[in-house]
């Protein structure tokens, strides 16, 4: 039996479980690879940080992994010369990276025997950048996926070997969405190792003229513009939803909402002519809001300092009346056709 495939991982998501899970799997029992053997030399991800309300420093999930498993980990704060001496005395056949937040330099990158590879969460060449998960539900899309690619010094511009994809259901989160891509990451994996190994993965460059960008997202994003259509405006709610949230004042309080959806047939014909941001209703699912384009239902809501709640609940200790209108504010670009700011 040829020796196992050495491989270091580099990321700080927990998008990225499934598939360590799948690879430490392969390295107990080889024929759950396809026969592959599979050694996960070492991991790399970011430092400890503050987390929760407390702010206490604590291990993120991708090193409580890797010390359960006992696999060595490293977390420098910048990938230096020394660091990367260290990773190149492991002699790793293959690093796979996904969401690790670091820039990787080009003597890093020249390291694996068999390559450098990115798990790109998006069908590239769509976008690329720091915030794929997110925009795609944001712009509407109905479906997303994984990509596996060579990593290149260009943003995510690397030649391409395969994808899984995923659907996003209307419903969908992005909470949802990073889950089905947690798992998509597996069978691409699955597919890809043993053809890699064996010298039979090709790579394709991606066509540059249709590639879009998406960027780093931040609070002001999640404004809201009523004028836009309800499709338009759920997607964008279900999108930034768990961060950075949207956000509507009602009656002066600053309220975030977590999932929304466009009516399809709301029956009362004085619907479609209300002004933009104006409360219309309510049914048993949500909040109805008419907008630029048809009926939003807000099915979700949260007030400062409480916890998100059913349209329902939350009205019941909220009440709002038809005739309410909601702040409305423009909307900030989320993806073009290079790279953002």
């Amino acid at each position: 039996m040829p020796p196992p495939l050495r491989v270091v991982f580099l990321g700080s998501d927990p998008i990225a479980l499934p598939m360590l899970d799948w690879l430490a799997a392969c390295a107990a029992a080889p024929a759950d690879g396809g026969g592959l053997a599979v050694q996960i030399g070492a991991i790399y991800t970011q430092p400890d940080r503050p987390a929760g309300r407390g702010q206490k420093v604590e291990a993120g999930p991708i090193k409580r992994w890797a010390l359960a498993h006992k696999v060595p980990v490293r977390q420098p704060e910048k990938l230096t010369l020394e660091e990367c001496a260290w990773f190149a005395a492991q002699e790793p056949d293959l690093a796979l990276v996904l969401a690790y937040g670091h820039i990787l330099r080009d003597d890093w990158i020249a390291v694996p025997q068999l390559g450098t590879l990115n798990l790109h969460a998006s069908i590239l060449p769509r976008y690329r950048g720091a915030s794929p998960i997110q925009t795609a539900v944001a712009c509407g899309e109905r479906a997303t996926g994984v990509t596996l690619m060579r990593v290149v010094r260009k943003l995510d511009a690397g030649p391409v070997a395969d994808a899984e994809r995923v659907l996003i259901e209307p419903l969908d989160t992005t909470v949802e969405i990073e889950r089905k891509l947690s798992v998509a990451c597996v069978p691409l994996v699955a597919r890809a190792l043993p053809r890699l190994a064996g010298g039979e993965l090709e790579f394709k460059a991606q066509d540059e003229t249709v590639a879009t960008y998406c960027r780093r997202l931040n609070k002001d994003d999640g404004r809201l513009d009523f004028a836009a259509s309800a499709a338009a405006l759920a997607a964008r709610i279900n999108g930034l939803h768990p961060w950075p949230g949207c956000t509507v004042e009602i009656n002066g309080t600053p309220v975030k909402l977590g999932l929304a959806d466009a009516v399809a047939e709301v029956g009362d014909p004085g619907y479609n002519t209300a002004k933009p941001g104006t409360v219309i209703g309510s049914d048993s699912e949500g909040l109805l809001v008419a907008t630029g384009g048809g009926v939003l239902r807000l099915r979700r809501l949260q007030r400062p300092g409480g916890r998100m709640l059913t349209a329902p609940e939350f009205l019941r200790g909220f009440p709002v009346a038809v005739g309410t209108v909601l702040s409305s504010r423009p909307m900030s670009k989320l993806v073009g056709d290079r790279p953002l700011r």
